[in-house]
C-alpha cells in the first residue's frame, strides 16, 4: 500500500502502473505536501487511520491478485476527418498541448524524416515517467504536430539524447512539482540556417525555429515521455517556459569566442546545450561600468544553476575595458551572496552568453538549487542533404510591412 497527498493519487497509481504494479493499492491523505505543523500532521494521520488499516488488511481482489496493464490499440491511422476535427479528437486523447496541431500525416511525417540520416525505428532515448522508446519516427511525429520543419530535426535529436542524461536531472524536474522547464541553446552555423533569433526579442512569440522546436520538445516529453500535466507532471503552478524555451547565442555581435568554442568544441560544429530553469529574471543594472554590470548580476544571488543572458552592448563594455568572460565569471563568484547554510557559487554553475538585442535589459534563467544537475551540451548531426534543406527553407522567414 502507498499513502499519497490526495492530490498525487492519480500520479502514484501512473508511477506504479509503470513499474509493472498497476495493483498497488493507494491512500490519498489530507495533509499538506511537506507540511510542518504537527497538529495538522496529526489529524491527517488519524482521520486516515482507519482507511490505512481496512487497505492492510482487505482481502486481495481478483483483479488485485492478477493485475492487467491497460494498453490501447495503436493504430497506424488513428483518426480522419476535417482540420478541426482532428484537433477536438487529438485533444480528447490528451495528446496536444491546448494549441492548434498539425495533423501528423503519413506524407507529413515523410517529409519530417528528411532532416536526418538516422532510420525511423531508431531509438535515440527512452525517457521518463514511463520509459517511452523515443523513436526517429516517433520524434518526427511530434514535431510535425508542432510546426517544426525538417531542418528542426537535427537540434529535436540532439536535445532529446542531452534529456536521457542523468546529468540533467530531467527525471526529477519533468515532474516535479517546482515546474522547471527544458532551456535550449543553440551554437553554431546552424543558428543562421534555420533562423534561430539571437537578438531582439528572441525568448518571445514570433520566429518558427525557437517557437517550433521549443514545443516539439515539450509534446516530445509529454506524449513519448508520458509526462502528463496533473497526473506525472505535478508542477504546482507551471511554466510558461515549456511552451518554448529557446535561445540562440548571438555570435555575430558578441566580443568573446561562443559557448560551444568555450567547451571544446569547434567553431564550425553546431550545438545544444540543455538545463533546466524554473525562474526567469530580467533586471536593469544601476550602472554600466563592468563592476556595475558584473555586480548587478552578482546582487540578484546566484545560488544554483544559471544561465546570465548578457546583451551585446553590455559584453562590448567589458571587452573594451579589458574584461574577458572568465574576468567577468570570477567577479560574479567572488561578490555573490552566499547562500544561507549553503556553499558558495561556482564557475560551474553557471554560464554566461551573448543574445539578445539593443536596450539595458540582462536575463536570468535560474534552478532551484540542490540537485546536483548540470549543462548537457550535444554536438547537433547533420544530414548528408543538409546543404538542399536549407536552400528549400531559406526563404521561409517573417517579411514585415512598415507602417
Amino acid at each position: 500500500m502507498l499513502l499519497a497527498n490526495r492530490g498525487f493519487v492519480n500520479d502514484a497509481h501512473s508511477a506504479s502502473s509503470g513499474k509493472g504494479m498497476p495493483g498497488v493499492r493507494v491512500l490519498g491523505t489530507s495533509i499538506a505536501c511537506e507540511s510542518t505543523v504537527a497538529e495538522d500532521i496529526q489529524s491527517g494521520i488519524d482521520a486516515a487511520l482507519g482507511d490505512i488499516i481496512a487497505a492492510l488488511t482487505r482481502p486481495l481482489t481478483a483483479e488485485e491478485k492478477n493485475p492487467q496493464v491497460q494498453k490501447e490499440p495503436q493504430p497506424k491511422v488513428a483518426f480522419k476527418g476535417t482540420l478541426r476535427q482532428f484537433n477536438e479528437f487529438f485533444y480528447r486523447k490528451g495528446w496536444g498541448d491546448g494549441l492548434p496541431l498539425y495533423p501528423p500525416t503519413e506524407q507529413a511525417v515523410a517529409e519530417m524524416l528528411t532532416g536526418t540520416d538516422l532510420p525511423r525505428d531508431h531509438v535515440v532515448a527512452k525517457l521518463i515517467p514511463r520509459l517511452g522508446k523515443a523513436t526517429v519516427e516517433k520524434i518526427a511525429v511530434n514535431a510535425v504536430m508542432a510546426g517544426a520543419l525538417p531542418i528542426h530535426m537535427p537540434v529535436l535529436l540532439a536535445t532529446v539524447d542531452a534529456l536521457a542524461d542523468p546529468k540533467t536531472r530531467f527525471d526529477t524536474f519533468e515532474v516535479s512539482t517546482g515546474s522547471w522547464a527544458p532551456f535550449l541553446l543553440i551554437n553554431g552555423p546552424l543558428r543562421n540556417d534555420i533562423h534561430i533569433n539571437c537578438s531582439s526579442g528572441a525568448l518571445s512569440p514570433g520566429n518558427m525555429a525557437n517557437s517550433a522546436i521549443g514545443r516539439a520538445v515539450g509534446l516530445i516529453v509529454k506524449n513519448i515521455g508520458g509526462a502528463r500535466k496533473g497526473i506525472e507532471d505535478m508542477g504546482t503552478l507551471g511554466n510558461p517556459g515549456k511552451y518554448a524555451l529557446v535561445l540562440g547565442e548571438n555570435q555575430e555581435e558578441s566580443p568573446w569566442q561562443p559557448l560551444h568554442v568555450d567547451l571544446g568544441f569547434n567553431p564550425d560544429d553546431s550545438t545544444v546545450t540543455v538545463f533546466f530553469p524554473n525562474r526567469y529574471t530580467q533586471h536593469v543594472p544601476a550602472q554600466t561600468s563592468p563592476e556595475g554590470l558584473a555586480g548587478s548580476m552578482a546582487g540578484l544571488g546566484l545560488y544554483s544553476l544559471a544561465g546570465l543572458v548578457v546583451i551585446p552592448d553590455h559584453a562590448r563594455i567589458f571587452k573594451s575595458a579589458g574584461w574577458t568572460k572568465q574576468q567577468v565569471k570570477d567577479f560574479i563568484v567572488k561578490n555573490t551572496p552566499r547562500a544561507a547554510g549553503g556553499g558558495g557559487l561556482k564557475n560551474e554553475d553557471f554560464i554566461l552568453v551573448v543574445a539578445g538585442g539593443p536596450g539595458v535589459w540582462i536575463g536570468h534563467h535560474q534552478s532551484a538549487g540542490g540537485f546536483e544537475n548540470e549543462f548537457v551540451t550535444r554536438k547537433i548531426q547533420l544530414p548528408k542533404n543538409w546543404d538542399k534543406l536549407v536552400a528549400r527553407y531559406k526563404t521561409l522567414v517573417p517579411t514585415y510591412v512598415k507602417y
